[in-house]
């Protein structure tokens, strides 16, 4: 018999998932180029050369006990240091080797912090739409999530509401930018208000309020937008980091946490969260990733493929007349709903075999997110299938002008 805790997430598994599986029968049923499935965030552009020369060179010529071996639980210390330094040049932070914890995946990292920082009933806020699975890794440690409701015009977090929803319980904030689903960039007008919403609030309740924020997207960004490192505008920040889609590796699973010295309890925190990455099974990041990733810190992938398939999907749904926002940044693009149940209007864009992730999977109904960050062709011969489904909806576009 499982646990009792476990029934509830099984039954209620990752919905983006149960879609990914479901788009394989699918396919299987009426051809891989007869299905266009929008549901996954897994990354269609390949790793760039310089990763697979880095694992080569490496597997070829360094000494399998390093390769291969166990090292400090928060990883190699020359990778660490590697790390610190690239991220101060890009950024004019001052990070050592003791600030980089390397962990498995962005959200190994998540899981990593929430352990180290959370007591059970402490309440952590994030802003919908968000990533359905923080809900999960919260819970795991007997936190609570809590969703601040959306400002539908930006998709920009809601300050107001988030300051109505701050008490003496919150003990961590987590943030997505560039955002999954929407893939909209916070702005550093945002931040800004944002850490003077989070300072008054400790000042109010006399506690310390930790803002974590998680940024695989980080390097998928278009038109020249930045994204702003986020320790430069609240002290109390910890960064997460994923090179799943910087570099195209989300079966590698490597990653890294950012503990600044300026964290209040900064010792014991880096203390903790080293003691944590072992504890919960990790033990380290993997040996050859980390090796492999330090070698490629200024690689990047062929982003502008990413940008071709938004500017292509964008541009077709707009004329077809479904309203979407328009992303800075990420794979993703966040569409409205000709009607208001999200499930109901995903459930119809199955029947033209188009396969999209129901908006209330992240905390906000009404909307779907497709993923672009798949093959160039298959966006093209999607667009009869769009086409069908608005007007099933009876939008009315101006496709084919």
């Amino acid at each position: 018999m499982i646990a009792e805790r476990m029934k509830a997430l099984v039954q209620g598994s990752s919905v983006i998932r149960a879609m990914f599986e479901e788009g394989k029968k699918m396919a299987a049923e009426f051809g891989a180029e007869n299905v266009y499935d929008f549901s996954l965030g897994n990354p269609s552009v390949e790793p760039p050369e310089e990763i697979k020369n880095a694992m080569k060179d490496i597997l070829d010529n360094e000494k399998p006990t390093l390769v291969h071996g166990y090292m400090n639980n928060a990883g190699f210390e020359d990778v660490r240091k590697t790390i610190a330094d690239s991220l101060n040049k890009r950024f004019g932070t001052s990070f050592d080797t003791r600030n980089i914890l390397m962990t498995v995946g962005a959200a190994g990292g998540l899981n990593v912090i929430l352990k180290a920082l959370l007591n059970p009933g402490d309440e952590v806020l994030t802003f919908a739409p968000y990533f359905g699975e923080y809900k999960n890794y919260v819970s795991n440690f007997d936190g609570k999530l809590l969703a601040v409701e959306p400002d539908t015009s930006t998709f920009q977090p809601n300050i107001p509401a988030f300051e109505a929803m701050l008490t003496a319980k919150t003990k961590a904030v987590i943030i997505n930018t560039p955002n999954n689903p929407t893939g909209v960039v916070y702005s550093a007008e945002t931040l800004k208000k944002l850490a003077e919403a989070l300072e008054n609030a400790e000042k109010k309740f006399g506690t310390s309020i930790y803002l974590i924020s998680d940024e695989p997207y980080r390097e998928l960004v278009y038109d020249g937008v930045e994204v702003p490192y986020v320790t430069k505008f609240y002290g109390n920040t910890i960064v997460g980091y994923s090179f799943s889609k910087s570099l195209s590796l989300p079966g590698e699973r490597i990653g890294y946490l950012v503990l600044p010295d300026s964290l209040d309890d900064a010792g014991d925190i880096i203390n903790a969260a080293n003691v944590a990455n072992r504890i919960l099974g990790f033990v380290n990041a993997p040996s050859l990733q980390q090796l492999a990733v330090a070698r490629c810190l200024d690689a990047k992938v062929n982003v502008e493929a990413y940008d071709s398939n938004r500017r292509l999907l964008y541009g077709t749904l707009t004329k077809l007349g479904f309203t979407c926002v328009k992303p800075d940044g990420a794979f993703y693009l966040f569409m409205k709903c000709p009607t208001e149940d999200d499930k109901a209007f995903a459930a119809a864009a199955k029947k033209y075999h188009l396969l999209l992730v129901p908006g209330s999977s992240f905390g906000c109904a009404g909307y779907v997110r497709i993923a672009y960050c798949v093959d160039h062709a298959m966006i093209e011969r999607s667009v009869p299938a769009f086409e069908k489904l608005a007007k099933e909806y009876g939008l009315q576009g101006n496709a084919g002008t």
